[in-house]
């Protein structure tokens, strides 16, 4: 078996030269995607296309930065802020209407605790998957193996070790649920703060007022 059928079977491998083969097509998708010029917002959406392979309506805010791209699958609507990394030895599957803040982080990628084993250059990719209506905050890093439920909102800073269930506030180092997610948070955008009449009837489908 070779290394990279060994990574795409979660089994211990080596990156040789087949597998880095494979992140320098990668990584020429992210040279362009980096130095875009970041106001041609239909430039960065095609590369993000190509970069991903399939995507609906999906958009990164450069600089972005992953190790395949086409291990990634994300949902319709997927956008992902300044400076998030994806490490994606491992598949990472994404759901619809997903956000990710700055500096977010998903590491599929790790290596053996034993100095030993680590140091003969195995290392390992376990996947992570996030529902969908998924908000990740600012600076959140998410270990391999991890599921995220859907409907759920991951506080700034967190370092997300376990699954994390659907319709939840969750938040810390580690992360841990802090909450339900229930009707009564509907009217608000921020802590205590209701939306004003003219936003609330567009979010009810009514159109806003003029």
């Amino acid at each position: 078996m070779n290394n990279i059928e060994r990574r795409d079977r979660e089994m211990a491998y080596i990156s040789d030269e087949a597998v880095m083969e494979e992140q320098k097509k990668c990584r020429k998708i992210l040279q362009t995607l980096n130095t875009v010029d970041r106001s041609d917002f239909e430039a960065i959406g095609k590369i993000v296309k190509e970069l991903f392979g399939k995507s609906e309506n999906a958009f990164l805010n450069p600089p972005f930065y992953c190790d395949y791209g086409s291990h990634i699958e994300v949902g319709k609507n997927f956008f992902a802020n300044y400076n998030c990394t994806i490490i994606d030895v491992a598949k990472v599957i994404i759901g619809d209407n997903c956000q990710m803040a700055p500096n977010v982080a998903i590491y599929t990628a790790g290596h053996p605790v034993h100095p030993d084993s680590r140091n003969s250059m195995y290392e390992y990719g376990v996947g992570v998957t996030i529902g969908d209506n998924v908000w990740i905050g600012g600076n959140t890093v998410i270990l391999p193996g991890v599921h995220i439920g859907s409907n759920t909102v991951i506080g700034a800073g967190s370092v997300v070790t376990k699954d994390i269930p659907d319709w939840v506030i969750a938040a810390g180092n580690p992360c841990r649920v802090i909450r339900g997610i229930t009707e009564a948070d509907r009217k608000f955008y921020y802590k205590d703060r209701e939306f004003d009449p003219e936003a609330w009837e567009h979010i009810r489908g009514g159109q806003p007022r003029q």
